[in-house]
């Protein structure tokens, strides 16, 4: 298993608006094809103004697989289209569970 963390820092004040976007336009197609989502968060304290998505997948080629199939979805891109403009940066960590981990 491989856990993908993806941190997008907004423009200020644009956390509301991404979510609603998010929420009206991206979240059941990104919820259903990419499958173990472990959590959609933001940040309360530390760097503000960031959304976080994490990710488990089973491997690489089953997140290379899921990635693909969101891409090639018309209704993610138009969703992508959308939110683009508030993101000012992108950071993307794959990461693997410790032995004892309760996610593995």
């Amino acid at each position: 298993m491989i856990v993908e963390e993806r941190i997008y820092t907004l423009q200020p004040g644009k956390v509301a608006d991404y979510f609603r976007i998010e929420a009206e336009h991206g979240a059941d197609i990104y919820l259903r094809t990419m499958g173990n989502v472990v959590g959609i968060f933001t940040t309360e304290v530390g760097t503000l103004n960031q959304v976080i998505h994490m990710v488990a997948f089973d491997d690489l080629a089953d997140r290379t697989r899921r990635r693909q199939a969101l891409r090639a979805d018309p209704a993610w891109e138009a969703y992508a289209r959308q939110v683009r403009p508030m993101i000012v940066h992108q950071e993307n960590r794959l990461m693997v569970p410790a032995p004892f981990s309760p996610l593995r």
